[in-house]
């Protein structure tokens, strides 16, 4: 199979009706796929898409290509590989229609062969469309990667070997592949498909041959039962693949065809004793939900990124992401496969009735069967995903014909691979708006992430109730693992009315970890829980902000934040990929860490009144370097699994406080700000357990820092952009603007963790934000170096400089 490059050479533009007048403003400009066509529109509170993508509006982009078709393919078959358009995609090739893709997240191919013109200069159009049809930022146009395909008329379909290994032992496993066929050609084609099954050093772990007769227009599938001696497995802690290189060849015996499909071999259990189980070892999820953006770069999805946001995810504690609430990327699954993460990968936030006016409930009575085989196409050969989930707080389910729907899609799921589990996110109150008391006939108008932060407690009583507890009984039944959202008051409860059901905590609460995570430990049949969020995002615009109410103009909003609010500003992980607060808090309560962590209040907004929603943290900074005069008084948060802590300051003992207030795993303070080094040292039964410091910055400085020292060609690079001294500690009250500058390349993203914001990710400037802000950059075509200047009043530039490879 030959996968020539087709990222570059595109333009974008806003579509226009047939007989619109074209403006300056309507010019097409030209971008690099995977491209994010909403990232750089202007932003207003009244941009048509509101709080949900972050008041960035909507719009129809057209995107374009010409390319060179050689005369030599019209004995050929080409096709067009796109792995995500969002949204409602429409292909032109040579203006004549090629193909349409209702689902911003499946990917389709485009049969070329009947519009091409040979020998000539073709062009391929893409209609994208989107307009108030998602509760979050989806981005929107070719932001997943596009494939021009060029093979022989008989060829090995597209990404079509399946390997599935159930029977596994110590002495070996038997890999069960299975290779499909194409024939577009007008004869009989007898060919010979050869298997090699290959470990990570290249070594041959087996092999196997097969003759295969394709019939012309048809497809074949060739089988073979491989045994792999002493198999090494894939699992969270030694994510180990093999990969299979299936090879086509003619009677002559020349190869025709070859492609090479990377694989792991694991076992999964799952019971109410032992949980859930990967090679018969008990694996408890600490799961993070995601959604689909890359923060600067937007929706743009590209291995460099995903791989990046999946290494400090697991660097960070968590094993398990939940793609929420859409399927996750082929380059995100690769990432979770390498570095030993598991993946809830989710079908849909909607079934049959809609949430949002545009959103995909329209036409999905038609369409899901081939969305869940497009999920699962995707899906199949990553060791990483042992979870499908059916949807999302699905706003019928516990109706009978909800349950009619949620029977049917788990069923489809099995039927196309029943090696993995199947579980649905349950909002048994938001299943069950309609029939709640009067009391919550405000609520049920209401946004859902407006109804739940109203609620506040009520909602573990209400989850918890006979009501919810009948309704989504049958639904729940046909799932192998329950996926409760905010409903952990059901745990003990389920663990007596319903013995044999698993549950996990598809979505909780951040700042209930500690609690949360206890009943995991506690509770056999509860096999995770995954926080809202793991790393922050576009879109839900301030669901997760702290508000000082006695600021000039404060006016509540519910859980909606107000204009210019882009980010939902909850993450444990900010979208420039640094760890929060609350991070350090989780890995402590996953008893991951022994070593205290020092949170401090912001001492400019002491005492000051504070409204949080049910997603918000406080709003601390680990840092003892703030502008304030010495003598100001300031709370210190420390995080820690022990019994006592002292904090001293300089050596000084300030106080010794119990740990437990104002939640678990902390304890408070209230001191006085003075420069030097602060020191957190943890207790219990009176004995150290472990300390940790903070000092203030000395002289500041403007630093750059490369992530890695080079690029590959067709990849990205990140540069941390720091003001700090020259031990590297921040100053993260003293934030500038920074300017960005590339030679050899250019800026793909820049951008800070700032959540109230009208800066934009384009650059070439931003503010940092508690002093950090990350560039992301991309070379250019033959560029064999890279070189980033960044430059801010009062401060020397500071330059890094990246090879490509």
């Amino acid at each position: 199979m030959t996968r020539l490059p087709f990222a570059d050479g595109w333009t974008v533009g806003p579509k226009l009706g047939a007989f619109e007048a074209k403006n300056a403003a309507d010019t097409a400009v030209a971008v690099h796929i995977p491209h994010d066509a909403l990232r750089d529109l202007p932003r207003s509170i009244d941009g048509g898409q509101g709080v949900h993508s972050g008041y960035i509006p909507g719009g129809v982009f057209v995107y374009e290509k010409s390319f060179e078709v050689p005369a030599d393919w019209r004995d050929k078959t080409v096709r067009i590989e796109f792995e995500g358009v969002y949204r409602d995609a429409t292909v032109y090739i040579n203006g004549d229609f090629a193909g349409h893709e209702a689902n911003g997240y499946a990917a389709f191919v485009i049969d070329a062969d009947p519009f091409l013109r040979f020998g000539e200069t073709n062009t391929i159009t893409v209609e994208a469309r989107v307009h108030r049809d998602s509760r979050w930022y989806t981005g929107g146009g070719i932001y997943r990667p596009v494939h021009l395909l060029v093979d022989d008329p008989v060829h090995l379909a597209d990404r079509g070997t399946i390997v599935v290994a159930n029977d596994i032992d110590v002495e070996r496993a038997i890999v069960e592949i299975a290779t499909t066929i194409d024939n577009r050609s007008r004869h009989t084609a007898v060919r010979r498909l050869t298997w090699t099954i290959l470990d990570e050093d290249d070594a041959v772990a087996a092999s196997g041959d097969s003759p295969v007769t394709v019939l012309p227009g048809e497809s074949a599938t060739a089988r073979a039962r491989l045994p792999v001696l002493s198999p090494r497995l894939w699992g969270p802690d030694d994510p180990h693949r093999y990969r299979v290189r299936a090879v086509l060849t003619d009677a002559d015996g020349t190869t025709t065809d070859v492609e090479t499909t990377m694989f792991g071999i694991r076992r999964l259990q799952l019971d109410t004793v032992h949980g859930l189980r990967i090679n018969g070892e008990t694996v408890d999820l600490r799961g993070a939900c995601i959604h689909h953006d890359n923060g600067p770069l937007g929706a743009v999805s590209t291995a460099d990124a995903e791989d990046r946001r999946v290494r400090l995810l697991k660097a960070a504690g968590f094993n398990a992401i939940r793609s929420a609430h859409n399927p996750a990327s082929r380059a995100l699954l690769d990432a979770c496969d390498a570095h030993g993460i598991l993946v809830m990968d989710e079908l849909t936030d909607v079934w049959t009735r809609s949430k949002t006016v545009f959103d995909s409930s329209i036409g999905f009575d038609e369409r899901w069967p081939r969305d869940v085989a497009a999920l699962v196409a995707k899906d199949r050969n990553h060791p990483s995903v042992v979870l499908y989930s059916i949807g999302n707080e699905i706003l019928e389910l516990a109706t009978p014909h909800g349950a009619t729907w949620s029977r049917r899609l788990a069923e489809e799921f099995r039927r196309l691979d029943p090696t993995r589990f199947v579980t649905n996110g349950i909002n048994g109150i938001i299943a069950n708006l309609d029939r709640m008391a009067e009391a919550m006939a405000e609520a049920q108008a209401a946004d859902p992430n407006t109804m739940m932060a109203d609620m506040g407690e009520q909602m573990a009583l209400m989850n918890a109730s006979q009501l919810i507890t009948d309704s989504t009984e049958e639904s729940a039944a046909v799932l192998d693992v329950v996926g409760f959202n905010y409903a952990d008051s059901r745990y003990d409860l389920d663990a007596e009315l319903f013995p044999n059901r698993v549950i996990v905590g598809s979505e909780t609460f951040p700042d209930r970890i500690a609690s949360l995570w206890a009943d995991v430990r506690r509770l056999p049949h509860v096999i995770g829980d995954f926080t809202w969020t793991g790393w922050d995002y576009i879109g839900e615009a301030g669901i997760g902000r702290v508000d000082y109410t006695d600021a000039e103009g404060y006016e509540p909003t519910g859980t909606a934040g107000p204009f210019p609010y882009l980010l939902a500003d909850c993450g444990d992980i900010d979208i420039t990929g640094h760890r929060l607060p609350a991070s350090h808090y989780r890995e402590i309560a996953y008893g991951l860490r022994t070593e205290p962590f020092i949170a401090v209040h912001r001492p400019q907004h002491h005492r000051r009144p504070v409204a949080k929603t049910p997603w918000s943290w406080d709003d601390v900074v680990s840092s003892w370097s703030w502008g304030v005069t010495d003598g100001s008084p300031v709370t210190v948060d420390v995080y820690a699994d022990a019994e006592e802590v002292e904090l001293m300051l300089d050596g000084v003992v300030l106080d010794r406080v119990a740990v437990g207030v104002p939640r678990p795993l902390i304890a408070r303070f209230e001191i006085e700000y003075r420069r030097g080094e602060l020191t957190a040292v943890a207790f219990a039964g009176g004995a150290e357990v472990a300390r940790t410091s903070l000092r203030t910055a000395g002289a500041p400085a403007l630093s750059a820092r490369a992530e890695s020292p080079s690029i590959a060609a067709d990849g990205l690079g990140c540069v941390e952009i720091e003001i700090a001294d020259a031990d590297g500690i921040l100053l993260c009250d003293a934030d500038r603007l920074v300017a960005v500058t590339v030679t050899g390349g250019s800026i793909a993203g820049l951008g800070s963790a700032r959540a109230r914001t009208e800066e934009s990710f384009a650059g070439p400037s931003v503010t940092t934000y508690d002093g950090r802000a990350l560039a992301i950059v991309r070379p250019d075509a033959g560029a064999t170096g890279v070189t980033v200047t960044v430059t801010a009043e009062g401060f020397a530039p500071a330059s890094v400089v990246f090879s490509v490879e």
